[in-house]
């Protein structure tokens, strides 16, 4: 009889977060993968073998799942060509729990496995995910400590007047942690200030700095690639008017103080462009809308200032889409730096009007909203409405003050969103990975299990029954559906009534939900099933 291992191909991934030291002989990542290959050679036993694809990604994070040989390594483990994936230690392969998650599902549908060489657990058996998820947990809560303590030191570094990085600006030069005046641009961005108030439009100025030949302020990047150098659009001169660095300032989270750089631009000048701006931008939102018209229109602005315009596209069916487009995106350019270039409007709108009504206590009336607001700012993550303090009425204040999105500093209420592409166009998101317009669709089966547990849940508690067996025997189910139902009358009141609703996450059966070690608490309750259903 033939006691023959079967064979076990084994992939080596490796990852090293900077690219510092990369260009060594023998690097972080040659190292990484001495170690694992040592692993593979002595459990050759078992049957294990290396195969000859080198996965390695220099110089990528662990907090995104965006690397190159990652997704390489997934699309092989997808196509059958990999049964175990070996790393040195379990941090290289990725510091998001849920990331992680998805990862395993995608190797439990191939059947492979995952093994951490320093750490010597491997995924194949219940013990090593435990332990996985627990150094998961830590590994991804010192990443978000990392992350709030970086936050912690810029903020602290601006309210001192430090820059602390980002676009050069036209006017200026960067030097350590604060800027210098540039003396050939400076000039150039006082005249783009009074060329401003003297057209009195950023329509008009756009065209006058064209026909001068002015343009954007150009640089070399690290990579040596030259960079900006373009034409100014409106997009880019509105963020230009409202910099407050011209006037020596350093802003941050809509604070600003003052910075360790000259102004360029003098106080009275500033103040005027930012009245004249302000001004505008009442009679936009004043101005009466066309039926089936866009009512963002003028508002709306993506993360790098760009004005988002309306727009339309057909789809495969040849049915009309509207959507909100960056100006770079219409002008045939495209913003790298921004996340969100394009959003759906019908989707928008309908975020943007459930919490106006919410304000104004009445059904959405766009003409008031749009008196209101100063402008809607779209994150890659949330929408950022601004509001003009002295067009808010005293009860839309109050009620935007028991907002806890609502921050009073600024005037700004946060909504949280994301977007996706779906089925060929962009849809926007809401907490549970559904469309926002996706209607509610109930499923029996859930509200069936659901009603059943607080039923059976009620005769036992009152003694109708002596135990659980006994009313399994009595209803002529098993014990262990007896004992899964009545977990669910456990759920957190909202996750009982997403159920009901027909709101629950996209992929939530009742089959699935039973595979789930459910927590008590409903806090937990509600991480488990975001990590779990989330898309």
């Amino acid at each position: 009889m033939s006691t023959e291992k079967a064979i076990r191909r084994c992939a080596i991934y490796t990852r090293k977060s900077s690219e510092e030291g990369l260009e060594q002989d023998f690097n972080s990542l040659d190292a990484q993968r001495a170690a694992c290959e040592a692993y593979i050679a002595s459990q050759a036993g078992e049957g294990w073998r290396l195969i000859k694809t080198a996965y390695d990604d220099g110089g990528y994070s662990g907090g995104s799942m965006e690397r190159p040989a990652l997704q390489q390594l997934l699309a092989d483990i997808a196509a059958g060509k990999i049964d175990i994936v070996v790393v040195y230690k379990v941090d290289r392969l990725t510091r998001s729990l849920i990331d992680f998650g998805r990862m395993v599902e995608r190797f439990d549908a191939k059947a492979a496995s995952f093994v951490s060489v320093t750490q010597a657990f491997n995924t194949a058996n219940s013990m090593g995910r435990l332990t996985l998820n627990m150094l998961l947990s830590f590994a991804q809560y010192e990443r978000e400590i990392t992350g709030e303590r970086i936050r912690d030191k810029i903020a602290a570094s601006k309210q001192r007047g430090l820059w602390m990085g980002g676009r050069p600006m036209l006017g200026y030069k960067p030097s350590g942690r604060t800027l210098e005046i540039d003396p050939k641009e400076a000039p150039i961005v006082v005249h783009i200030f009074q060329r401003y108030l003297a057209l009195g439009s950023v329509h008009a100025l756009r065209d006058d700095l064209k026909r001068d030949g002015i343009r954007s302020k150009s640089w070399i990047t690290r990579s040596g690639v030259q960079a900006g150098g373009g034409v100014l659009e409106r997009g880019a001169l509105y963020h230009l008017l409202r910099n407050r660095h011209y006037l020596g300032e350093i802003t941050h989270k809509g604070q600003s103080y003052p910075g360790q750089h000259p102004a360029i631009v003098p106080a009275d000048l500033f103040e005027a462009v930012a009245a004249k701006l302000s001004q505008n931008a009442v009679a936009r939102r004043d101005a009466p809308l066309r039926p089936g018209g866009s009512p963002l229109a003028g508002l709306l602005f993506d993360q790098a200032g760009h004005r988002m315009s309306p727009s339309h596209a057909r789809g495969k069916s040849g049915r009309p889409h509207r959507y909100y487009v960056s100006r770079p995106i219409l002008a045939g350019k495209s913003d790298t730096a921004v996340a969100i270039q394009r959003a759906p409007a019908r989707e928008l709108e309908s975020v943007v009007a459930e919490r106006l009504t919410q304000i104004m206590d009445a059904p959405i009336d766009w003409a008031a909203a749009r008196r209101a607001l100063n402008h809607i700012t779209l994150n890659d993550t949330s929408v950022v409405l601004s509001f003009d303090r002295n067009a808010l009425a005293s009860d839309w204040l109050e009620r935007l003050r028991n907002d806890q999105n609502f921050s009073e500093r600024d005037y700004t209420l946060e909504i949280q969103a994301r977007f996706a592409a779906r089925s060929g166009a962009v849809r926007m998101l809401d907490a549970h990975g559904r469309s926002v317009t996706q209607a509610p669709e109930i499923n029996d089966a859930l509200v069936r299990a659901l009603g059943r547990g607080w039923r059976w849940r009620a005769l036992l508690l009152r003694g109708a029954y002596r135990s659980s067996t006994a009313l399994a025997r009595a209803e002529g189910v098993t014990r262990k559906v007896v004992r899964r139902c009545i977990a669910l009358a456990y759920l957190a009141p909202d996750l009982q009534r997403e159920i009901l609703d027909g709101g629950q996450r996209p992929g939530l059966s009742l089959d699935r939900l039973f595979t789930l070690d459910i927590p008590r608490d409903w806090a937990a309750q509600r991480r488990v099933l975001a990590q779990t259903f989330t898309l």
